[in-house]
Parts: structure tokens; sequence; C-alpha cells
């Protein structure tokens, strides 16, 4: 079967465009080949900084002939309503349809359609300019003189030439023949722009792959990915050193050229004094260049070597490119180890400052304080609705304070010491204090990306606890599903109270999260408070500390979505959270948990079949308004089976009492697996609609204590397992 080779060749796409620009591309086009009719095996998508590739391996050569038979209206219905069929039907009179009979509906018309098939080249010639014309760019232009035309043509850089070649590889590719803004397709395309810029003829995909690969062109941008990661270790491990791994740099930088080549260059080794997610930052960020380390250190320490990567094999080696961007590092260094002194100085302006230092207890003599007084003193606006940054960390201080004194558990340490809770909070509220201090720093000025990491470079300068340290740096985490979450206890304290007031803040101006909208990261959040919650094991009633009770409820919302996320049955977590408003998450949690261990038991998968058995039996009966006892009555009780049902319920109830009292949950589950033996009894040998019906409504009211017995743990009723 044939295959379709497609390239579109333009300027440079940047890079951050690139991946998703070939999927899209391979999405519209392969989905309108199915539109069309053709079915194909395989596709593929290709893109360099300079082009977008599809191979589209076995495509039908000609679309299959259709036939359709439209039923129209009866032969003597109004004439307008058989002109809108004809009309639909594409046909020009009555004389061009059938009349078909129906024994109850008389006669009637029928359009026969037929529509032969197209060959494929034909089909991608209509279907290419179109797509072309409405790709979706989230960001284009227009050139040239025909620019000032209206509805001329938008690519996202000026589009160059159009490859698209259709065949099978017995045979010679034909050209598939096509134009868009005066681009006529053909079967040249174009190597490296310096190192082989003429063209070059293609017949398919394979010898276009192998023609750009001598052309200095790799098109496939993971093999271009694991050149540059294999070449730049080399350098480095010919130095003594390693990269330090950076996924995101090596994507853009794979975005970048069309023929990586590796490069060290060298800086002056008085930068390396400047915190080294500093100097990653800066290379990284003005020059797209990889830092690295000593093999095998530890802390962060970098070494004054980076890798470049060039687009070019230059004559001389690559060592006048090196200089190049060693030359514009060392620049920006300079002005990193500015920001980084800087910082370390007082501010000009401290009599100023000295109010705000006041009513938030700062130190002015510690250049951090002075930072956080600035960031209050100026009213730097937090939200219209929410008040300043300094307002915000006032509230974030005083709920930390909150936390502290209710996580506080008896023997907590920090650094190995004993810590009472007194002591805890005043590390707390310091913490808190500054969290957001490097705000007003001249390096988070720079690299916002480095707000608490440089915070706590500043508070480890000024002499602060190493908690209140940590604190700073970690208060924002966790960041993502896959981010680290704070364990130390001051950390998490300020975290959860950074979180906290977020959420209450917006809740209460009623900004929640609207279908896919989450401007203020508020989903984020939340899951945030639920994994510090749940991964440190810690106790804490939400309720208490968010007022507003659809707030707990988007609280139980996160949760199903991190359990879910984290593999747990979602029937299992509706069971658990539909009879209850509980504001313990990680209450919540070990419920599910134990549960879902329960329900894999024997005991547990039985006791749930007895359960909707006894939940079936009740429903019907309730809904015909049968008589149910309020209570057992055990002088009714004349079988064994009930005698023993009834005792065993009545165990179960003290033991999950007990259970639920101390929070033993797997001891719950026990208690309730006891119920498995006397309820396969009980319903194997009586008749729960006894003829008595005194008789009938006790048995039925046994029912009812194993319903109310089970719904103390979980709503069995929504386990469809």
């Amino acid at each position: 079967m044939p295959d379709l080779l497609l390239e579109l060749r333009s300027e440079e796409i940047p890079a951050r465009m690139q991946r998703k620009a070939a999927g899209d591309l391979k999405a519209l086009v392969t989905g309108g080949l199915v539109a069309a009719g053709l079915t194909y095996e395989a596709a593929r998508e290709y893109w360099t900084p300079r082009r977008l590739t599809l191979d589209i391996r076995g495509v039908d050569a000609r679309s299959k002939d259709l036939r359709e038979e439209r039923k129209g209206p009866r032969t003597d219905a109004p004439a307008k309503a058989v002109e809108g069929f004809l009309r639909g039907a594409g046909l020009t009179s009555v004389a061009e349809a059938e009349v078909r009979s129906d024994p109850k509906k008389g006669d009637f018309y029928v359009a026969v359609i037929e529509t032969p098939g197209r060959p494929a080249e034909d089909i991608v010639a209509a279907l290419m300019p179109e797509i072309i014309r409405d790709f979706p760019w989230p960001k284009s232009m227009r050139w040239g003189k025909a620019s000032r035309e209206p509805g001329s043509l938008r690519w996202v850089r000026p589009l160059q030439s159009i490859l698209c070649t259709f065949g099978p590889e017995t045979s010679e590719p034909v050209v598939v023949e096509f134009e868009v803004e005066g681009i006529r397709s053909g079967n040249l395309t174009y190597g490296h722009r310096f190192h082989a810029p003429e063209p070059i003829r293609v017949r398919r995909f394979d010898d276009y792959v192998t023609a750009l690969e001598r052309a200095r062109v790799v098109l496939d941008a993971d093999r271009r990915k694991e050149i540059i990661r294999h070449d730049a270790e080399n350098l480095a491990f010919a130095r003594g050193l390693e990269v330090v791994p950076d996924e995101g740099l090596l994507e853009e930088v794979s975005g970048l050229v069309e023929w990586p080549v590796a490069l060290a260059g060298t800086f002056e080794s008085d930068f390396l004094a400047i915190p080294p997610e500093v100097v990653q930052l800066t290379i990284r960020t003005n020059q797209k260049c990889f830092v690295t380390r000593p093999q095998g250190s530890a802390g962060g320490k970098l070494s004054d070597i980076f890798i470049l990567v060039a687009n070019i094999d230059a004559v001389d080696g690559g060592a006048e490119i090196a200089r190049g961007n060693g030359k514009v590092v060392r620049a920006r260094l300079s002005d990193a180890l500015y920001f980084w002194q800087t910082d370390q100085g007082d501010l000009p302006d401290l009599d100023g400052l000295r109010a705000a230092a006041d009513r938030l207890g700062l130190d002015l003599a510690r250049p951090l304080d002075q930072r956080m007084a600035k960031l209050d003193a100026l009213g730097v606006t937090f939200h219209a609705k929410l008040g300043t940054q300094g307002q915000r960390v006032e509230r974030i201080a005083a709920l930390a304070d909150t936390l502290a004194a209710s996580l506080w558990p008896k023997g907590t340490t920090l650094d190995g010491a004993p810590v009472s809770k007194a002591e805890l909070q005043v590390l707390v509220r310091r913490a808190a204090l500054l969290a957001k201090a490097d705000l007003t720093t001249e390096a988070v000025g720079e690299f916002p990306e480095l707000q608490g990491v440089m915070g706590r470079y500043y508070a480890a300068l000024q002499g602060e606890h190493p908690s209140v340290q940590t604190a700073i740096a970690e208060h924002y985490k966790p960041l993502g599903p896959t981010d680290t979450v704070p364990t130390d206890p001051v950390a998490l304290c300020v975290a959860l109270a950074d979180k906290l007031d977020t959420l209450v803040g917006f809740w209460a101006i009623d900004e929640k999260p609207t279908g896919s909208k989450d401007p203020y990261a508020l989903r984020r959040a939340a899951l945030g408070v639920i994994r510090i919650l749940v991964d440190n094991g810690l106790r804490l009633g939400l309720g208490a500390l968010v007022p507003a009770g659809d707030l707990v409820a988007f609280f139980h919302d996160r949760l199903k979505v991190q359990l879910r996320d984290a593999g747990a049955r979602h029937d299992l977590v509706d069971a658990v959270l539909a009879p209850s408003d509980g504001d313990d998450l990680l209450d919540i949690t070990r419920r599910i948990e134990a549960l879902g261990a329960f329900l894999a038991t024997e005991d547990g998968a039985n006791l749930l079949a007895g359960y909707r058995r006894a939940a079936n039996i009740l429903a019907a009966e309730e809904k015909k308004g049968t008589h149910v006892a309020p209570q057992v009555d055990l002088a009714l009780l004349v079988e064994p089976e009930e005698k023993a049902l009834a005792g065993a319920i009545d165990r179960a109830e003290l033991e999950l009492d007990e259970a639920l009292a101390t929070e033993t949950y797997a001891h719950a589950m026990a208690a309730l697996a006891q119920l498995r033996l006397p309820v396969d009894a009980f319903f194997e040998r009586i008749l729960v609609n006894a003829e008595d019906e005194a008789v009938r409504a006790n048995r039925l009211a046994l029912l009812q204590r194993i319903r109310a017995l089970t719904l103390r743990v979980a709503d069995f009723a929504r386990i469809t397992g």
C-alpha cells in the first residue's frame, strides 16, 4: 500500500511550539484522510526547528465508492416538502428520484446518491491547503507583499517550501500537487542552512531521512536529545565532571538545533561564590547552556565549566563559539553576583521601615528582616479584596502559630533536640514572618522561580535556626504531584498556613475554581494541604480552620482525586466519604485503606454479599410500606440462626464502638467480619418474610441493624466491586 510523506519547511519555529504543532499536524491530516474515506496503517510525526514532517504508512490508494439511499416524503406530500428533499439530496427534479411503496405509508420518494471513490492524491491535494491555512498556531504572522492582502496566509514563521509525495515502495512515488500562497508542493527539501543549503530531491521517507542526515539535519527530536545528552556527558566526564540533569532544558535545546554539536565553555571560578541555583538559572536562562559539577559531588557545588550546544560544525572546532558564549555568561554572572551581594547589604531607607518592623516584630539589623519590612511598607497588593502582602504574612503567621499548637506532639524534635510547644511556636512565627521576605530581593526580582530558595540562603547568612531556613525554602511545597512535601515541623506548619490562608481567603470573596478555570491555583493548594497532612500522618480538624462548609467539601473532592491517582478504587472512596462530613483527611484516608484491605479478604467479600441481600430486602419492604420494628425484640427470636445473628450484632457493635473510638480501623473491619458466618446462616435457613407480622417486623429490624452497623464504617451501597 502507498505511503504519504509530508514536510512543511519554514524559518525557525519556537522550540516550545514544535512538539504540539507536529502532533496537531498529524491529527489534522490523519483525521482528514479518515473523514474522506481513506484508512492508513501507521502515522508518525517529526519536527526540527525548521520543519514539521509526517510519515503516514499504508494509505489506501483510493477511497471506496459510496452508495447512499436517502428516504424522502410521500409522493403526495406538499410541494415545499418535496423541494426541500430534492435540494438536500442534490437532485434537480423528482424524475431523478426513485418511487417506492410501503403497504402502510403508501408511495414515497427515495434519492439514491452514488459517490464515486477518489484517488488518495486528489484527497490529499484538496485537504492540505485548508489545513495549512487554518493551522492552530498559538501565535502566527504574515510576511512579504502578500501580507498586505486581507486573508493572506498566516504561519508561525514564513513558510518556505512544501514537500508531499505519495506512492508504494515498489514504484516511483508521485508528487501530490497543490499550492498555498504561491508555494507549490514538490519533491524537494533542503538541508542545514549553512552546511547544505542546496535542494535535495526526495522520493519517500527512508531516503528523505538519509538525505537529511547527510545534509546535517537530524530529523528525530528524541534522537537529537540523546545526542546532546551523550555528547555533553562525555565532554564533562573527560574533565572529571558530570552534567547537572535538566530535562526541561534538554527538551528546549533539542528544539533549537538541527545538527547538535556539544562544546565546553568556561567562566571565572570566583562566580562560584554565588548560590548554585542562581548560577544554573543565569546560564540556563540567558544562554540555554548546561552547568556541570564535580563527579559525585554533594551539596550543590558546581564547576566553572558549562556545556553549550551549537547548531554547526565550526572549522575551528567551536573554539570561537565557546569563547563568545563564555563572554556572555560572564557578563550575566557579573549581574547575578551584584544581586547576591546587594541583597546581603542594608537597604538605604531603614528609617522609613521602622513602623513596619515594630508592628511585625522584625529586627532591622538583619537584611532579610529589612526586606520583609520593605514588603510591608510598600503596601504591595496580594489581592484587591484580600489586602496587601504584609497583611497576608500576618495572617499566615497567626495561623501557623495555631497549627504549631495543634500539631505539636510531645517528643517533637528539631535537629535531634527536643523542642517544647512554646519553642516550636516561636520558630514557626519567625519562619512565617520571613517566608515572603525574599520577594523584594534583587535575586528573586531577576529570577522569580527562586522564591523561597533565596530566602533560605539569606536566612542562613543572618544565622536563623535551620528549621526556619528550611521553612522559608519549602513553604511553597508541594508544587505538583511529583514534588516532595515538607517534613520539618516548622516547615510543614508554615506551608499549611500559606495554603489554608489562600483557600479561606478566596472562598470568602467567592473566587472559587469553576470548570477548567483555576486562576489562583486553589486546586493545587488543596492537594498540597492533603499531601502534607497524609504523607506526614498528621491529624487536623479542618472544620475549625476553614469555616466555609463547602470548602471542606472541596477538600473531599480533591482528596478523591488524590486517592484515585494513587490507585484507590473510586467506589471505596465514595463509600467512605458518602456518610461522612469528616474534616480529618488522614482519618478518611485510613478508613479507605482499611476498607479496601477488608474487602480483598474472603470474609469481606462474603459480608458485602450478605449486606446487599439484607439491604435489597429492606429496600423492597420499605417501598411496600411493610412495618419494620424500631428495635429487635429478643423474645420474638425463635430460630437458632436469628438468635446467633442478634448476638453477633451485639458483639460487633461493642467492638466497633471501641475500634472507632481508638481509630483502629483494622479492628473495626475485624468486628464487621464476625458477622459473615451468622449472616450466611441466617439467609440460608431463615425466611425473613414470615407469615407472623411481628416476627417479620422483628427479622427486618435485624437486617436494619446490619445496615446501620456497616454504615458507621462506610456506605456499602456505593461499593460496586
